[in-house]
């Protein structure tokens, strides 16, 4: 369900109300090619048969909800982006969507400027990894691990990221949206000793604000209202492997000072818990009166 090599990429709108419908085909002429659906069965139909680069839709409609859409979307053609969609906007509903693979959300009523920017940042990240997948094809010139491009400057580039993938250290990458931070990210990993283990990418301006901490760093059993039970953060997942925070300048400040401890002292610490752990790049476990580093 890739978008064509050439041309305007090909956005779907799935909202059972015409008029907004309408309003997004209007903000995003000129710059995509837009189709409508005008409820979860018909844009079903649609991304059955139909490639697209980004689908945009609400979470509630009639014939298919928008959970049902993404899960249909992301089965067939995992590089498609999907941005939901809702007037209820709960966190629930925003954490589950993110986790299915959602690249972000809109809160109804929005600003047509900011929907726009949050389209066109999906589009531009849909356009990078079909470069990068047909960069990394067998006979691709002048690739490495889907960087494209011989110049001496990417060369220099080529060589400081395969640097950097035979150290275990963390590494900062700088650059504007859309220039492949992800994918020089991705790059030092699977150049590197943990290409083996679990690379999570983590879209830090889409974390909801209240939830930053629990997502990142985990949660013990009633932390908070509707802790239920303890529950593994990203850095945990990413165990062994290496987490990529992507627009880490995005999380509110008093998470940028815990995630700057964390990195310093490779100790991480669930919300609502009293024990420490110990993480790194190589190995996770809780400590113990006997454990030591190895």
């Amino acid at each position: 369900m890739s978008g064509a090599a050439s041309g305007p990429q090909r956005i779907l709108v799935a909202d059972d109300k015409e008029n907004l419908r309408r309003l997004l085909a209007r903000v995003l002429e000129g710059a995509f090619e837009v189709e409508e659906a005008e409820d979860g069965a018909r844009a079903l139909a649609l991304v059955a048969t139909r490639p697209y680069d980004v689908v945009v839709t609400d979470i509630r409609m009639p014939g298919a909800d928008g959970f049902e859409l993404l899960a249909a979307v992301k089965a067939r053609a995992p590089a498609t982006e999907v941005v939901m969609m809702t007037g209820y906007a709960t966190v629930a509903d925003a954490v589950r969507a993110m986790k299915q693979g959602a690249f972000d959300y809109l809160e109804k009523p929005f600003d047509p400027d900011a929907a726009l920017a949050v389209i066109t940042r999906a589009a531009e990240h849909k356009r990078i990894a079909d470069a990068s997948r047909r960069a990394a094809a067998p006979g691709a010139a002048d690739a490495f691990h889907a960087l494209v491009g011989g110049s001496p400057r990417m060369r220099d580039a080529y060589a400081l990221l395969e640097k950097a993938a035979g150290v275990d250290a963390t590494v900062l990458l700088l650059g504007e949206t859309g220039t492949g931070k992800e994918l020089a990210a991705r790059a030092i990993h699977y150049h590197s000793a943990r290409r083996e283990r679990r690379f999570v990418p983590v879209n830090c301006g889409a974390l909801p604000g209240e939830l930053v901490e629990s997502e990142l760093f985990g949660h013990a059993r009633g932390a908070f209202t509707g802790a239920a039970t303890a529950r593994a953060g990203l850095f945990e997942e990413a165990r062994g492997g290496t987490i990529f925070l992507d627009e880490v300048g995005e999380l509110p400040l008093p998470a940028q000072v815990k995630l700057n401890r964390v990195l310093q002292e490779k100790e991480i610490r669930r919300v609502g818990d009293t024990t420490r752990s110990r993480w790194t790049s190589g190995w996770w476990r809780r400590p113990t009166a006997s454990s030591g580093r190895r």
